[in-house]
């Protein structure tokens, strides 16, 4: 299987400070986040000890949305069809993503887990996965068989969930919440979804550079870019990681990448992944009118 790499950038600024004459020094924290590189730029007195706060709250998240952490809430519902009273965040993320599912027409679909978890088994035995194989998880996957409440969310006996198209973005918006509540501002948080919250330290907008060429001023918004083909299940690189949930197969996309801003990575992130399975330019732009802010900010033809 191969990957585009991943990992996490953030870069913020103080805010005046009482008692400051000159600007704090830029500290940069190193580590692992979100199952990859991270590094935090912070101009801040006490950038330390943020950067460890920070850390630790993506740590905190990560033990609700993990699928390769055995304890987090997504893995014990997973494994138990059911989680009673689930994290408020887990209910947060799992609304906006129903919402995104009605606004694609089903497109994006969360319970597609089972799906693709028979192609990432048969890509690491080096194949794909047969018919039979993706009739039996097709029949798994199904959006309005999941409920969920303040007490339960409850699935059908052997189905999943993934949020991998939903919670990176997810996690950027609360680290940029949690940022701007210890008095930073200029923040620009790279998940691989970005989230900017106000400016560039020198007033101007965040250029945020695209893969497939361009840039996209940035400033008090969130952006994601998917790209059908950007994870592959076959050697030759074809089979892309965005799967349709009505045929059980990597959707054969006109786009080989598009990019979206909203007012949330969350749903910046949710809406470009969904807007891969969409055929048209105007089913894309349908999608993303449902949503106030959302905005289409490139689009590659494959």
């Amino acid at each position: 299987m191969t990957n585009r790499r991943r990992f996490l950038a953030i870069s913020a600024a103080a805010i005046a400070l009482p008692g400051l004459s000159h600007a704090a020094p830029v500290y940069t924290w190193q580590g692992v986040a979100l199952g990859a590189r991270a590094t935090l730029r912070l101009a801040h007195p006490e950038a330390k000890a943020i950067s460890a706060r920070v850390a630790a709250e993506i740590s905190r998240l990560e033990d609700i949305f993990s699928l390769y952490r055995p304890d987090s809430a997504l893995s014990r519902l997973n494994r138990a069809g059911a989680l009673q009273s689930p994290p408020f965040k887990l209910l947060e993320c799992l609304s906006l993503a129903g919402a995104v599912h009605t606004a694609s027409g089903g497109r994006f679909d969360p319970t597609i887990q089972p799906l693709w978890a028979s192609y990432a088994v048969a890509s690491a035995q080096g194949g794909l996965p047969d018919d039979h194989a993706v009739g039996k998880a097709r029949a798994l996957v199904g959006w309005d068989r999941i409920t969920f409440d303040a007490a339960n969310i409850v699935m059908e006996p052997d189905m999943a969930l993934t949020l991998n198209g939903i919670a990176q973005g997810y996690i950027a918006d609360r680290v940029a919440e949690m940022l701007s509540g210890e008095g930073l501002t200029n923040i620009l948080i790279d998940t691989g979804e970005f989230r900017a919250l106000g400016t560039h330290p020198d007033g101007s907008a965040w250029p945020v550079k695209l893969a497939a060429g361009g840039e996209v001023p940035l400033v008090a918004r969130a952006l994601a870019t998917s790209a059908p083909l950007g994870t592959t299940f076959d050697t030759d690189a074809q089979m892309g990681h965005i799967l349709d949930p009505r045929t059980g197969f990597p959707s054969p996309s006109s786009w080989r990448e598009i990019t979206v801003s909203a007012p949330s990575a969350a749903l910046a992130d949710a809406l470009s992944t969904a807007a891969c399975l969409l055929a048209t330019r105007a089913e894309i732009d349908a999608c993303l009118a449902g949503f106030q802010g959302a905005r289409l900010e490139a689009v590659t033809a494959a």
